[in-house]
């Protein structure tokens, strides 16, 4: 994990007044220790490999608490399904790709939405900060080859899927 993370993290602990805990260690070293996208069950069985002893309660207490605290953003898919995303940090203009069919999720950059996202901005009088966008899609090897790997792996690992609309 990056230490300026864990800087920033100590520093709003402490402004919170609230206790540096093993548990909390733990899941917060969970949530770094990839550069991917994950749920809060993802995040939990992580945290389980490393201390058995890591209640699902203080999972999600730490996930509200590294959103608060800008550390860690959260991806609305809809139909109640929430990911997390550890990487936004270092990629202030970060958009997301959701395929409705499997649920993937893929990030992705493209200069010319940032220069769309200025433009907009300062014809409207403000100063862009960072762009999020969510395009939401249909699954390309699922429609052209029939079946998608995606999807089988993520009925196999018992995923809900969202509702089709």
């Amino acid at each position: 994990m990056d230490s300026s993370i864990q800087e920033r993290l100590n520093e709003f602990i402490r402004r919170k007044g609230l206790r540096r805990t093993g548990q909390r260690e733990t899941i917060v070293k969970a949530v770094f220790s990839k550069d991917e996208h994950f749920t809060a069950d993802e995040l939990f069985d992580r945290a389980r490999k490393l201390d058995s002893e890591t209640s699902r309660a203080t999972v999600y207490r730490t996930l509200s608490l590294l959103v608060e605290a800008d550390l860690l953003r959260e991806i609305d898919l809809g139909e109640n399904q929430t990911t997390y995303d550890p990487n936004f940090l270092e990629k202030p203009s970060h958009n997301h790709l959701v395929c409705i069919d499997c649920g993937r999720v893929v990030e992705f950059e493209d200069s010319h939405l940032d220069l769309l996202n200025d433009c907009v901005t300062r014809r409207l009088g403000f100063k862009p900060i960072r762009q999020t966008i969510k395009i939401e899609a249909n699954c390309e090897q699922l429609r052209l080859k029939g079946r998608c790997p995606n999807l089988i792996a993520t009925r196999l690992t018992g995923k809900r899927l969202r509702k089709k609309r």
